[in-house]
């Protein structure tokens, strides 16, 4: 396992929110920015790419032994074929993109009697574009990004059967789709070739409960039986840290019209979930964060910051165990 560093959880600091005041990233400052916090690789956002000469990141890349993995949305096959061929030029291992459809908090409630459909369409264009994936080595990912469920991305990889098709994990995002996150993580395990690292605090409601972002380490996700699970079944995978949208997710899984479009869940899933959400629910407190309290770019830049700091210190101590672990094997 590698670790590296999104765009998206400091996107104030980086310049790439609208509401920002400071001047947008390069992909050679993310890297820079990676390395300062000594990770492995950084996964950068296509339109950052695009606005540079992709071989001299992917040479700066090299020159500091950082991976690269490419961040994309949409799944039309010519876009996705473009962005795959920018990712080889930009050294990248893995494009990742996300397909959308469900609104985010997993509320497909909007989709009723259009979401098989809109699957089949996933399914033909990824079909088209692995054929170039396959052709010029670069992996090609779908995010369960508050959208697809565990079910629907196994479905997903079964039917394309390619090796250079598969999952990036997104380790907070089981719970907009109702799911226990260890139950989630242990199906879909075989096909992540990339994680992004999140956590949430949860924060109860009258409709089902709220995800909070928070640095790692500091809400409910276990990333240490994450990290053994990947070890023991996918010890290739790259993971980066990727805290959550400054805007909470209301997940309403309370509302009966909440499940329209989902996959049958049995009892025993159900209960799991609300255990798992129930034992770490808080039910006190103020859950907004700097950006829904509307306070100003510099005092949410530098909240992202100091959220990176909590985070980098918990995993930098993740990231050692591991490199120990490793030269372990090797002798």
């Amino acid at each position: 396992m590698r670790f590296g560093l999104t765009a998206y959880g400091t996107v104030f600091h980086m310049g790439l929110h609208a509401g920002s005041n400071r001047v947008r990233i390069t992909a050679r400052d993310q890297i820079d920015m990676a390395v300062a916090y000594g990770l492995q690789g950084v996964e950068i956002p296509l339109d950052v790419l695009s606005q540079s000469d992709p071989g001299e990141v992917a040479a700066y890349a090299e020159q500091k032994s950082m991976f690269v993995n490419v961040a994309m949305g949409g799944f039309e096959p010519a876009s996705l074929m473009k962005a795959l061929h920018l990712s080889k030029l930009g050294g990248a291992l893995t494009l990742r993109t996300v397909v959308g459809g469900a609104k985010i908090g997993g509320d497909r409630r909007h989709m009723a009697g259009s979401w098989q459909p809109f699957l089949k369409g996933i399914l033909g264009a990824f079909q088209e574009a692995v054929e170039v994936a396959e052709t010029i080595g670069v992996n090609l990912t779908v995010e369960n990004h508050q959208d697809l469920s565990s079910e629907e991305l196994l479905w997903l990889c079964d039917t394309i059967d390619s090796k250079r098709f598969g999952i990036t994990l997104d380790t907070g995002n089981p719970l907009a789709t109702a799911e226990h996150p260890a139950d989630f993580f242990r199906s879909v395990a075989p096909y992540v070739k990339n994680a992004h690292l999140k956590d949430y605090k949860i924060y109860g409601s009258d409709e089902g409960y709220r995800l909070v972002r928070c640095p790692l380490g500091q809400g409910v996700i276990d990333f240490p039986d994450l990290f053994q699970l990947m070890n023991e079944i996918n010890p290739e995978v790259t993971m980066s840290v990727e805290h959550g949208a400054l805007e909470a997710r209301h997940i309403r899984v309370l509302q009966e019209d909440y499940w329209t479009e989902y996959p049958p869940r049995t009892a025993k899933q159900l209960s799991r979930l609300l255990r798992f959400v129930e034992d770490r629910a808080r039910h006190k407190g103020d859950w907004r964060t700097p950006f829904e309290q509307n306070q100003t770019p510099d005092e949410i830049a530098k909240y992202e910051l100091e959220e990176m700091d909590v985070a980098m210190a918990y995993l930098s101590k993740h990231i050692r165990k591991h490199e120990i672990r490793s030269e372990s094997t090797i002798k």
